[in-house]
């Protein structure tokens, strides 16, 4: 983030008063350091002279992108400044009809790149909204709130279940106290917090002492005086090297650019052939001039900018209509490109809500394991194991703070008990209702040190309380002195805890969060909840796959992109999610996931670590700087990366990556901000569609490359071929233009409409370096372009000797041989191997249209008066009709026999 430099004074000022490390020690130190008092507050007085001094608790957010920036950008072309040149040459020699067609093709361009290059920057910002919070904070003794801009370091901030972090806050009382962390480390579970300080060196998911801005409160209550605000939070120190990452320059831009600079060098190379022979021939100075112009605007491509524009455009909306809306019109090709995507874990490839997926009972002679079934639901096949089944989910249904509420975003409450009541709803178990039944006595909080918690509750049948008990595996295993079996309870024996931890390594394995259940009866509810327990059985827990997401990583992986998942969460969770969705094997060793504690700089590895590094499918607990790292790495072996996302500690990856690619719906505005993509669903398949969708613009954009220069090459001999034949001029500066900007705009913006080719070009993602057009491409480009100006020169010639025609009227047959030439060609474009008849060109209906387009614009070129005599021309006779119509076949005849031909061979 830009920072104002109003404020850079203030924020010096802020680093070297705030605490360092303020998790390492107490908070009464940290209340010294900062001159607060942690019961009262600071004065009000005292905040006012704070706020001046550090400024407002906010982000500097990057300052919209000007109009004129947008019209600025629209001419950091080469093939647009080629253009502005042949206009400036044409004004200079009085050539002005040439010179105001060449800059309407020029304003042409930039209006449309302009108009919707604008509208992509507006909607990105419209999206990047943010609502305004507030905090409750203790001013003056008294409990106030305010708006979150307003907090200033030293403030004691309130704290309850559901609110949103205003600042970083050391902790000074925390009452069962949970953070949902996941925008900042990734972790898919809620922290739990306690006031007690860690050691200086804990990475940022193992502070418990601390909460961070933007962060939320899952459960519980507490207190917390402010060390950070603005930029001087975690958040804010992300952001900012968020700014500081430098994005690569897109590949389809480099494309172009180098495609610009290969026409430039054609271009001036013809011209001083052309007129050097001019010289030495001892030919007129306005007429060597006039075919230098001539050449340049044969040379130039004008309607490239604007079709290329117009094809990204329509893919732009096209990807909008399907949930992806695109930032950067380059993005739309880019996104094509791309060979390696790093994806986040939580919330990309999984659901971010936990479910209740494996429940553990004892059976006959055995643990067995219980699947969810459909809906969540929990039907054994063996009935023996219903009753402990329905036992678990009631004690999970009782032993809880989470509510439901009516529906699904209705939920509130730590998310392993929110899933707990689901499953308990889906098996008929609702919270209200068997509260009404087993009223709730007494409730034990959540006990850090023993990981447990419990409810007592009256009994049906008012025998006695029944205490619900749920908890860390270990400590319940301890505790409990018996089972639930089929037959009731029974004695716990040694061999049983040690078959019991066995199945919960086994679960935890699997990537499922563990919690063990249990119960008791008591007499009264001053008997402890904790001693004689009944063991029921194991929960397994897990935020599951999203459903759509393995066929889309199966899709992107036969694209041929490398899928790397990079998380903030646990290895084992990683692991598990990986191989439910076919990112690594079944049976993938460990060198397949990386921790992050293992991960190092580049420049610090060794030979095996980076070996290792490049091999491994899964990064877990990275750092922001070490997801930039990696994203660097593959970038220097030439790979085209994409990076998915939605939290802060993404959002530098996603600026770095050729191609940033963020959520919508539950995306931080910091990861909004730095996408080239945000995904107005969330989903992956999103991202595998629009990657065809890319790759499908490049190939249509080649195609009308190849189109274009094709037509251009031939003007180009066309003219040439004259000079050099010591001839009258084929074509005259301002029909070349006008052919120029009729096919290339209409036949060649219809080839960039096409729906999709050849469906292998299609699933093979490109080399980085490859240029637009290969070396058979250009080859493609001068062969077609010398087939249309052999066509042209015979009809030329024919018409000058052999009809004894004008000059006029053979340049008239010319340039309309040139005309039907290049309006033919537009069908030579399809692909070798498809069918004559029905291809993807016969079968495009906006070729159709331009092709009717093409003859009214040709019909007006030589029968309505004004724009005839511009142009020169003069309506041919039957007999011209007839050299014309046939030469102008000649190309087309040539390319399609050659093509029949190859397709021969193959087969």
């Amino acid at each position: 983030m830009h920072m104002p430099a109003g404020n850079k004074s203030a924020h010096s000022t802020q680093k070297k008063t705030l605490p360092e490390a303020p998790w390492s020690t107490s908070y009464e130190a940290i209340a010294r350091s900062l001159e607060t008092d942690s019961r009262a507050g600071l004065s009000s007085r005292e905040a006012r002279h704070r706020l001046h001094r550090y400024g407002p608790n906010s982000l500097e957010h990057k300052s919209s992108i000007s109009t004129w920036h947008v019209l600025y950008e629209q001419f950091k072309n080469l093939i647009v400044l080629l253009l502005a040149a042949a206009a400036g040459l044409s004004f200079a020699f009085g050539q002005w009809l040439e010179g105001i067609s060449i800059c309407i093709a020029l304003a042409i361009n930039v209006v449309i790149g302009f108009v919707t290059e604008l509208k992509a920057v507006r909607s990105m910002e419209a999206l990047q909204k943010m609502s305004e919070t507030t905090a409750r904070v203790v001013r003056d003794g008294s409990t106030m709130e305010i708006n979150a801009a307003e907090v200033v370091p030293g403030d004691l901030v309130v704290l309850e279940s559901g609110d949103l972090v205003a600042a970083d806050m050391r902790l000074v009382e925390a009452s069962r106290l949970d953070a949902n962390e996941s925008a900042l480390t990734g972790e898919s579970m809620p922290v739990h917090k306690s006031t007690d300080p860690v050691d200086k060196d804990a990475p940022l998911a193992e502070r418990p002492c601390m909460l961070y801005k933007g962060t939320a409160l899952t459960l519980g209550s507490g207190k917390a005086i402010v060390v950070g605000t603005g930029m001087d939070t975690e958040i804010g120190r992300i952001a900012e090297l968020a700014e500081a990452a430098q994005s690569e320059e897109p590949p389809l831009e480099k494309r172009l650019d180098r495609l610009g600079n290969r026409l430039f060098w054609i271009v001036i190379v013809i011209a001083v052939i052309v007129a050097g022979v001019g010289v030495i021939s001892g030919m007129d100075t306005l007429l060597i001039v006039e075919t230098a112009i001539a050449l340049a605007v044969a040379a130039i491509p004008e309607g490239l900018p604007i079709v290329a524009t117009i094809a990204l455009a329509r893919g732009m909306w096209r990807m909008a209509r399907r949930n992806a809306l695109i930032n950067r019109l380059s993005a739309v090709e880019t996104l094509g490109t791309v060979t390696v995507l790093f994806s986040d874990k939580t919330g990309t490839l999984t659901e971010n809500k936990m479910h209740l997926t494996t429940l553990s009972v004892l059976g006959a002679d055995a643990i067995q394991d219980v699947q969810a079934g459909e809906g969540g639901v929990f039907d054994p096949a063996d009935e023996t194991l219903r009753d402990a089944v329905r036992q678990a989910l009631r004690v999970g249904v009782l032993c809880t703070n989470a509510s439901l509420g009516n529906g699904e975003d209705t939920a509130t409450g730590d998310p392993m008990e929110v899933a707990l009541l689901k499953a308990g709803r889906a098996a008929g178990m609702e919270q209200s209702e068997l509260l009404k039944a087993m009223e709730e006595q007494k409730e034990v909080a959540f006990d850090p040190e023993l990981k447990m918690m419990a409810t007592y509750h009256s009994r049906e049948d008012g025998d006695g309380l029944f205490v619900a008990v749920k908890g860390a595996p270990e400590t319940v295993l301890e505790r409990s002195t018996t089972v639930l079996g089929p037959d009731g309870p029974r004695e716990l024996t040694e061999g049983d805890r040690d078959a019991w931890r066995s199945r919960n390594t086994e679960l935890a394995g699997q990537g499922l969060r563990v919690l063990a259940v249990a119960f008791r009866i008591v007499d009264s509810a001053d008997v402890p909840p904790y001693e004689d327990m009944t063991l029921i059985g194991l929960t397994g827990l897990m935020d599951p796959p999203r459903e759509d997401v393995r066929e889309a990583v199966k899709e992107l992986q036969e694209d041929g992109i490398d899928i790397i998942m990079v998380t903030g969460d646990q290895p084992e969770t990683a692991r598990n999610v990986a191989m439910q969705l076919g990112i690594i094997p079944q049976d993938a060793g460990p060198e397949y996931l990386v921790p992050g504690q293992e991960l190092k700089s580049p420049d610090a590895m060794s030979r095996d670590e980076y070996d290792r590094m490049l091999k491994a499918e899964i990064f877990t607990r990275v750092s922001p700087e070490q997801k930039l790292d990696l994203v660097g790495v593959y970038q220097k072996l030439g790979k085209i990366t994409a990076m998915t996302g939605d939290g802060v500690n993404d959002a530098p990856a996603l600026r770095k990556a050729d191609i940033g690619v963020a959520m919508g719906k539950r995306g931080t505005q910091v990861a909004r901000e730095a996408a080239d993509v945000v995904l107005k669903d969330d989903a992956l398949s999103t991202v595998a569609m629009a990657v065809k969708q890319g790759r499908i613009i490049f190939e249509n954009i080649r195609k009308f490359i190849v189109y274009l220069l094709s037509g251009n090459i031939g003007g180009i001999a066309i003219v040439s071929g004259a000079i050099l034949a010591q001839a009258p001029l084929p074509l005259l500066p301002l029909q070349i233009l006008y052919l120029n900007m009729i096919h290339d705009i209409f036949p060649a913006l219809a080839l960039g409409m096409s729906e999709g080719g050849d469906p292998d070009k299609i699933r093979k993602p490109r080399e980085a370096h490859e240029p637009i057009l290969r070396r058979d491409h250009w080859t493609a480009v001068f062969l077609y372009g010398l087939l249309i100006a052999a066509a042209v020169l015979t009809a030329f010639f024919v018409g000058l000797h052999s009809f004894g025609l004008d000059e006029h009227a053979a340049a008239t047959v010319g340039f309309l041989t040139l005309a039907f030439a290049r309006t033919w060609h537009v069908f030579n474009m399809r692909d070798t191997g498809s069918g004559f008849f029905v291809n993807g060109v016969t079968t495009n209906p906006y070729v159709w249209g331009a092709i009717v387009i093409v003859f009214a614009m040709l019909s007006a070129a030589i029968y309505l008066p004004g724009l005839s005599t511009a142009l020169r021309t003069v309506p041919p006779t039957a007999a011209q009709w007839q050299l014309i119509i046939g030469c102008s076949f000649i190309p087309f005849v040539v390319v399609q026999g050659y093509k029949v031909v190859k397709k021969m061979v193959r087969r």
